[in-house]
């Protein structure tokens, strides 16, 4: 009697509800509460988690257990907004914020996108995406047969892009912040350089063929300089210098999806450089100019004309024409010659050519500079293929040396260090 003229309501356990819940006629518990101002339920046939589950019903949560779950929700600082967008939308956002970015790195972000769109994933609300979930994601990716680069890309858009909602106070974590290589594995095959014979090999076969003769003088410039083949193709007449012996890259030549030519910044602030000319660079650059067949009507390229090489349709080549070849020229080598070479395309002739360098004992900060890297690590970690061989010329080489310097003291024309060059000032 206390109860009801107290006014509590309670179960027939005779347990006190507390406001907002309620038994309805079924016998099933609900929970009433509200978002927006709109009302909202929660059920559950247990009050408690110790509460004996009614015959012929599913397992589920208590509805205090369900309680504390809304209230978790509700004191989040999660926005509204979180609870709507779903991972395309996210990704589509921080793409339309990225406004200054280089012609290639839009075309990653659509590529990225249009791969997105496809997958089930991007119709996720971004509020209900756990880490677990951005982890088994970029597994259902490497399963599907994705690449890992192409994966690298994808997580190169969306980590950012929750990031961004993370700053923008929508989130309170973002799932993607974890340790790549500990999901995904790296399936991806290092770009090989050719070494010194397979090179000297591949150059006099290019020369001494009758077909691939005409192309002798641009390889020997990509193995020699280090170029990016877009870089090659956006050279004109006004960047060779043969009097001061200096190729100045100060842009690239592309083709777009839709065959459009268009002329881009280089590829980083880095990759704006004046390159030295050897004289036998200048050499094959001069026989290129002699040979090249100019159009009759040269349209130019946003307001660029005299490139090196025009197709049959009096328009510059780009990349893909030289792919092509190369790999023409490649098959072509390997079905000749037992030395064979793996692998060659216009970016590994400029790996190769970081990697002679390397072995040369260029100086690693001048190196990048010819290179066009914006980081030094991309030159030492990437580009530079070294291996026991090199270690053992190397220790060979430092022995020599430790060698002469010991003669050199023995005669007495190299005096030892006196123990005051030692003393702290």
């Amino acid at each position: 009697m206390a109860g009801k003229s107290s006014g509590l309501r309670r179960d027939k356990r005779h347990r006190v509800l507390k406001s907002g819940e309620s038994i309805r006629a079924n016998g099933k518990y609900q929970y009433k509460y509200l978002v927006d101002g709109k009302p909202k339920f929660v059920y559950s046939w247990k009050l408690e988690p110790t509460d004996p589950l009614p015959a012929g019903k599913k397992p589920c949560l208590s509805l205090r257990e369900l309680e504390k779950q809304v209230e978790k929700e509700i004191d989040s600082p999660i926005s509204p907004l979180a609870k709507k967008m779903t991972v395309l939308e996210l990704a589509q956002r921080y793409v339309k914020a990225k406004v200054a970015v280089r012609p290639n790195t839009k075309q990653n972000y659509a590529f990225v996108l249009n791969l997105l769109a496809k997958e089930e994933f991007s119709n996720k609300i971004i509020a209900n995406v756990k880490t677990s979930d951005a982890k088994l994601f970029m597994i259902k990716l490497q399963e599907d047969g994705k690449g890992c680069s192409t994966i690298k890309c994808i997580r190169g858009v969306l980590r950012p892009a929750f990031q961004m909602a993370v700053d923008d106070d929508m989130l309170v974590k973002n799932p993607f912040c974890f340790q790549f290589g500990g999901v995904v594995v790296n399936d991806a095959k290092p770009r090989e350089a050719l070494d010194e014979k397979q090179m000297e090999s591949f150059l006099r076969f290019v020369h001494d063929d009758y077909v691939y003769c005409k192309y002798y003088e641009t390889m020997y410039i990509l193995f020699h300089t280090g170029l990016r083949i877009s870089e090659f193709c956006g050279l004109t007449d006004k960047d060779i210098d043969f009097e001061n012996m200096i190729i100045d890259v100060n842009k690239q030549l592309h083709r777009d999806s839709k065959m459009n030519l268009m002329i881009n910044p280089t590829k980083t602030n880095a990759g704006t450089r004046k390159l030295p000319m050897t004289e036998d660079v200048a050499k094959m650059f001069m026989a290129i100019l002699q040979d090249r067949e100019m159009p009759r009507f040269d349209k130019g390229v946003d307001g660029y004309k005299g490139f090196l090489f025009y197709d049959k349709n009096g328009l510059p080549e780009v990349a893909m024409h030289w792919e092509h070849r190369i790999k023409n020229m490649k098959e072509k080598y390997n079905k000749l010659y037992k030395l064979q070479i793996p692998a060659l395309t216009p970016h590994i002739c400029r790996h190769t050519y970081c990697t002679n360098m390397t072995r040369a004992g260029m100086n690693p900060k001048t190196l990048q500079y010819l290179m066009g890297h914006s980081d030094i690590s991309i030159t030492m970690n990437v580009y530079t293929h070294l291996g026991l061989d090199d270690a053992k010329e190397e220790m060979i080489r430092m022995q020599e040396l430790n060698m002469a310097r010991d003669e050199m003291k023995k005669e007495g024309k190299v005096k030892p260090l006196s123990q005051k060059a030692f003393r702290v000032v």
